[in-house]
């Protein structure tokens, strides 16, 4: 009977354990930068608070709880992943050292710790030319300012969601959508207008080499084919503009 348990189990194991896109997944970091969003969810649902009233309030947590769920943003964000032709020329510079490198430092940037110590702005770096060279051409390839102005998107909207639910037909879907569209485009602005002084903070750990074989895969076909993907895979799990209901599995 164990000898039949292990084997069922294993028929299911080795498809996942053999699917490129799940191992991209894990390579980019996804599972770490969707932890430090529930991290920063909390902290849009505490400060939310004082500020509602209780059945509000309380309505707010639960809906934005049950938007995001690790699993249900796993599973959509893994599914605009799948966007991508063919994951593993990105693969394999994830799991490099130059990769991993890359990664780690993009996950400590995301950390709560991190993003309380600088809330009010990183620090101005110091570099030489070719530096902030290199890193304006990677705020050219990186689509950066999109990424987070999806995530500010969708921790300011949690309680809209909410108040639309407790209030059907509060706003017609045009007017939230182009209000959407609008904060959209501001946070965007906002984000790109510091943008090289984020990414020299953030990358600041890459020696210039690094930073150049950065460059060079961010501006390849294969590197813009995963960063367009991984843009869609962002927007699917953070499901901006979506409503609760109909993220529901």
């Amino acid at each position: 009977m164990r000898t039949l348990l292990a084997a069922v189990l294993l028929m299911f194991t080795l498809p996942s354990l053999a699917d490129s896109y799940i191992d991209l997944y894990q390579a980019g970091g996804w599972p770490q930068q969707r932890a430090h969003f529930r991290d920063a969810l909390s902290s849009a649902q505490q400060r939310y608070r004082n500020s509602l009233p209780p059945a509000i309030y309380q309505a707010l947590v639960d809906n934005s709880n049950q938007r995001f769920t690790a699993a249900g943003m796993d599973q959509r964000a893994l599914a605009g992943l799948r966007q991508l032709s063919d994951p593993q020329p990105a693969l394999a510079f994830f799991q490099s050292p130059l990769g991993r490198k890359i990664i780690n430092a993009e996950v400590l940037a995301t950390q709560r710790e991190q993003l309380a110590q600088y809330a009010k702005g990183v620090p101005r770096s110091q570099a030489g030319a070719t530096r902030r060279e290199l890193i304006g051409q990677l705020s050219q390839a990186l689509p950066a300012k999109e990424a987070g102005a999806e995530v500010s998107l969708a921790l300011a909207s949690v309680a809209a969601d909410s108040l639309s639910q407790m209030m059907p037909g509060l706003l017609g879907g045009g007017q939230a959508q182009a209000m959407l569209d609008n904060q959209r485009q501001r946070l965007m602005g906002q984000i790109g207008s510091d943008l090289d002084n984020s990414l020299l903070f953030v990358y600041r750990e890459l020696s210039e080499a690094e930073l150049q074989a950065f460059v060079d895969f961010a501006q390849s076909t294969d590197g813009k084919a995963y960063y367009q993907a991984a843009l869609a895979a962002l927007r699917a799990g953070l499901a901006v503009g979506q409503s609760s209901a109909s993220l529901a599995p």
